[in-house]
């Protein structure tokens, strides 16, 4: 029986750089549904009830977008996770110290999660994967 995979909500402020790159990187990967959103009401995938609903895990990038989402969305987010990995807005969207950093923090947190295949890894480092 397959098992359900784990859906994994990435957030930062405007979903432009951070957040969708954590998307594209981990797409690939087994055991993991993701989608990415932004906690201003401007940003590209505005963050909402139902996609904080459909998550089973929230990573924030930053503690001021836990607390937006703690405000926020309190009675949407149940007993979700909500992890902050603590990643500065410095980065651009796929820069490779962006991915690095998400590669090396990601997986810690999220036990069972396994890395693409090589194949579908050249297509997201290649920047072959469709942008956000």
């Amino acid at each position: 029986m397959p098992v359900k995979p784990l859906n994994v909500l990435f957030v930062c402020s405007q979903n432009k750089l951070r957040s969708p790159t954590a998307e594209q990187v981990f797409s690939t990967w087994e055991g993991l549904e993701v989608l990415s959103a932004g906690t201003n009401n401007d940003a590209c995938t505005p963050l909402d009830r139902e996609l904080v609903q459909w998550a089973d895990v929230v990573m924030v990038m930053e503690r001021e977008h836990r607390s937006k989402l703690q405000r926020k969305f309190r009675s949407a987010l149940g007993g979700r996770r909500v992890i902050c990995l603590d990643i500065p807005d410095d980065y651009e969207f796929m820069q490779p110290e962006l991915i690095s950093l998400l590669e090396a923090k990601v997986p810690r947190l999220l036990p069972g999660i396994r890395r693409p295949t090589a194949e579908n890894r050249c297509a997201i480092h290649d920047g072959n994967a469709p942008a956000p």
